[in-house]
């Protein structure tokens, strides 16, 4: 009996500890919790939203939240964007961001001009090396992917991605 006592107040002291380590993590809101025009404007993301995590699903609530007062051209880039975004594999989305990254590390003044660089050196690369930096005509999600060979990795010269404000 004491042996049992102590086994379900062993048993209720980790449960206790539990809870706090165990809870999911807030990802933000559902899909089905956005009002009409945040669906509108984040309509190419909407088959993936739920799977995103908070601080992702706020950056594009923000470009929401802008997308109104875009030009109708503006909100039609916006959106092409998004759908090209969606059809990069997980990997090309880290590159894109690292990407970014570097580039936002440039002082400000040399930007743009580092910005021309990269543009130009894309600008000089014949039609097949270009086709590498097309999006894949189809993104297969990780289950799937778990029952194929891994895919090889990307060469350097071709971790090159425009950063998504030009």
């Amino acid at each position: 009996m004491r042996a049992l006592l102590t086994a379900i107040l062993l048993a209720l002291a980790a449960v206790a500890a539990v809870p706090a380590a165990a809870a999911p993590k807030d990802r933000g809101p559902e899909w089905s919790a956005l009002t009409a025009d945040q669906q509108q404007a984040l309509a190419p993301l909407s088959a993936e939203w739920n799977k995103l995590s908070l601080p992702h699903k706020t950056k594009w609530l923000g470009i929401a939240k802008r997308y109104p007062a875009m030009k109708p051209e503006e909100q039609k880039r916006v959106q092409e964007r998004m759908h090209k975004w969606t059809k990069l594999t997980p990997e090309q989305r880290w590159q894109a961001r690292e990407q970014y990254r570097s580039i936002a590390k440039i002082a400000p003044d040399r930007r743009r001009e580092e910005l021309r660089r990269y543009w130009a050196e894309y600008q000089a690369l014949s039609p097949h090396e270009k086709r590498m930096f097309d999006v894949p005509p189809s993104y297969t999600p990780p289950a799937e992917r778990r029952h194929r060979p891994a895919p090889a990795k990307p060469r350097p010269h071709q971790s090159f991605v425009l950063p998504a404000h030009l």
